[in-house]
């Protein structure tokens, strides 16, 4: 049974969302009221707190989308309590009394979760785990535009402006939604008060920079995560600085908004090093945003502050990488091995079947988006774990065999493509044939003992990287043919090659 289904039973349900509710709070608690409305289920959506909802954008979302939330500072009577956006107890979240409570979160949590307990902290909005739980129900949510267009808000905000998006699902709701574009343009343009403008002047002025690593760290008060993006946005046009991180103190511990505008630092491989261990980050190459627990942090570093922590972080990440650009690198083998691919079938796609060569098509992947021309020869390798990697036909009927087989291939995410122009979305599995590596081609690959990045020979404007512990690799017969295999892919995909090199 799908998760929202297993309360359908209960008569009376009340859903909250934690104190002084945002964007994201709203719109997920509508779409939770919405469909146990429709399963005719006695429902309310409630907050509580010191504060009634008075932000203008806020205001103008629960009235344009005729959101039925409720202030309540007094009792409740249900038999069962759901909490979206924040987690029951927790110090911004009023405690009503309930006699069963269910949880759905997106936040970082060390909490254990159970059959009553939904937390996917890899996801940017818990409006996106309630669009993906509303869709395992088969609940058509364009079939209503103003809750689409709360879910598409909802994300908009808590991803600062669609700036940090972690997952491809996330991304996956933001262009499926079918929302009313004019409110959303009206929501955006009234969502900064003149309080707000007071915060990212003051974290403005007391910025801190490199001018060695050409870096900024700039620590704001709390406040909305969209004034982050506000203040990184701003910071990354200073001439003398290519990357920056704002931050500040957000629900359980820090908010972080991270920007680089220089093909040498993708943003969200940035906002993943520096939250190593102590969170999450991701988005986008030149956009990402992060988070870092509180109780992570101080168990790792005590009472260090979260600007010296950064500056640090900042300072590793410049000189941690070596730079490898295939087209130019002259590759030293002598130190190599060399393997062949083990005799397993994986997927391909032939671009020009699903999309008209000339298009240009974005492929998502768990990895991230990746843009591509579509030319005839161009064909798309699917691994084993989903990644998805292009290659030319000359290459790949020398190095596999097209078989007939049957796939039984699954992904935790499953790679799309989309046509840019038109918009149309193709499912890779669903135009997937299968084939096995020759045997004829080898590869020369080394574990690498420290990080880099490689510019490959067929996409020169961005970088591969490569992590102590996964293979630089190189055809035998291209030595500019470099990249990067990530260590548990190619212990399941590689095997020490047993021919004769003659």
């Amino acid at each position: 049974m799908a998760f929202l289904s297993n309360y359908t039973d209960y008569k009376k349900i009340c859903i909250q969302c934690h104190d002084n509710p945002d964007a994201d709070a709203l719109a997920s608690g509508l779409a939770l009221y919405r469909f146990y409305e429709s399963k005719n289920v006695s429902v309310r959506f409630i907050y509580g707190g010191a504060r009634q909802i008075t932000k203008p954008n806020l205001r103008m979302m629960v009235d344009e989308l005729e959101i039925p939330v409720e202030y309540e500072d007094g009792e409740i009577d249900c038999d069962l309590l759901i909490t979206t956006d924040c987690r029951y107890g927790e110090s911004n979240v009023s405690h009503f009394d309930a006699p069963k409570v269910v949880v759905i979160d997106h936040h970082q949590s060390d909490e254990t979760q159970d059959e009553d307990i939904l937390i996917r902290s890899n996801l940017a909005s818990c409006s996106t785990i309630v669009w993906d739980l509303l869709l395992k129900e088969g609940y058509d949510v364009n079939a209503d535009e103003k809750l689409a267009t709360a879910l598409y808000y909802g994300l908009y905000t808590d991803s600062s402006a669609f700036e940090e998006l972690y997952h491809p699902m996330d991304r996956d709701m933001r262009d499926l939604l079918e929302r009313d574009e004019k409110l959303i343009f009206r929501l955006i343009n009234t969502n900064l008060s003149v309080d707000e403008m007071g915060v990212a002047s003051r974290a403005l002025v007391g910025q801190r920079m490199s001018e060695k690593y050409r870096y900024s760290v700039i620590e704001a008060e709390e406040c909305d995560p969209n004034i982050l993006g506000i203040i990184s946005d701003f910071v990354i046009q200073v001439d003398r600085i290519d990357t920056c991180i704002a931050f500040n103190p957000n629900q359980g511990g820090f908010k972080l908004s991270v920007r680089s505008c220089v093909n040498l630092t993708k943003a969200n491989e940035l906002a993943e090093f520096v939250c190593k261990g102590l969170g999450g980050g991701g988005g986008h190459i030149n956009k990402a945003g992060g988070f870092i627990s509180a109780s992570a942090f101080e168990k790792s570093h005590g009472t260090k502050k979260m600007a010296d922590y950064l500056s640090e972080k900042l300072d590793e990440y410049h000189e941690a990488y070596e730079i490898i650009r295939a087209e130019e690198y002259d590759i030293d083998i002598s130190d190599m091995d060399m393997y062949m691919k083990k005799s397993f079938s994986i997927g391909y796609v032939e671009a020009s079947e699903i999309v008209s060569p000339g298009a240009s098509i974005l492929i998502r992947t768990l990895e991230g988006d990746v843009e591509r021309k579509v030319t005839d020869d161009l064909y798309l390798m699917i691994g084993i774990e989903g990644e998805v990697y292009p290659i030319l036909k000359s290459k790949f009927l020398s190095s596999y065999i097209p078989t007939d087989d049957e796939s039984d291939i699954t992904f935790e995410y499953e790679p799309t493509v989309r046509d840019i122009v038109y918009g149309d979305v193709y499912k890779l599995v669903d135009h997937m044939k299968l084939c096995v590596a020759t045997g004829e081609t080898c590869i020369y690959a080394k574990k690498l003992t420290k990080q880099v990045k490689v510019f490959t020979s067929w996409d020169k404007d961005r970088y591969y990287r490569g992590e102590v512990g996964d293979y630089l690799a190189v055809r035998e017969d291209d030595l500019h043919d470099i990249y990067v295999i990530r260590g548990k892919i190619f212990d399941k995909t590689y095997e020490p090659y047993s021919g004769s090199e003659e």
